[in-house]
């Protein structure tokens, strides 16, 4: 009997569906933290306009997945939590933030293992992103 392997960071791009994949979560994603009232914390650390953010998260997101180094080719290395301290972000943000990108995945319809491993991921980064206590 053969065991599935692990999804590794370089398939897991692909896994998702590549650039278009990408692309339609970070749209969705921040479609929902507009338009949800549950996400009200993370929306009021983005300003008014989500254009640039929708973006560097796209680019972001390609290389951090597996995919091309877009948000690196453009700034250098990514430095999350340095460019994240000037906004306050506590542990509202931080679940509202995973709520918003869980709700997005489910939306789209990301295979519930893939799913899984990417809400684990998306958990470390974004636990490890807090300044703000509470």
């Amino acid at each position: 009997m053969s065991e599935q392997a692990e999804p590794t960071p370089a398939n897991i791009f692909l896994l998702l569906g590549g650039e278009e994949q990408v692309r339609a979560l970070v749209d969705r994603f921040y479609d929902l933290m507009d338009l949800e009232p549950a996400y009200r914390a993370l929306r009021a650390v983005h300003g008014s306009d989500l254009a640039q953010a929708r973006q560097k998260l796209f680019w972001f997101l390609c290389g951090w997945l597996g995919g091309p180094n877009h948000y690196i080719e453009r700034f250098g290395h990514p430095r999350l939590r340095a460019r994240h301290m000037p906004f306050k972000i506590g542990l509202a943000e931080r679940d509202q933030w995973l709520a918003c990108m869980d709700q997005a995945m489910g939306e789209l319809g990301v295979e519930q293992a893939l799913r899984a491993k990417l809400r684990e991921a998306f958990f470390g980064t974004a636990d490890w992103m807090r300044n703000t206590p509470g």
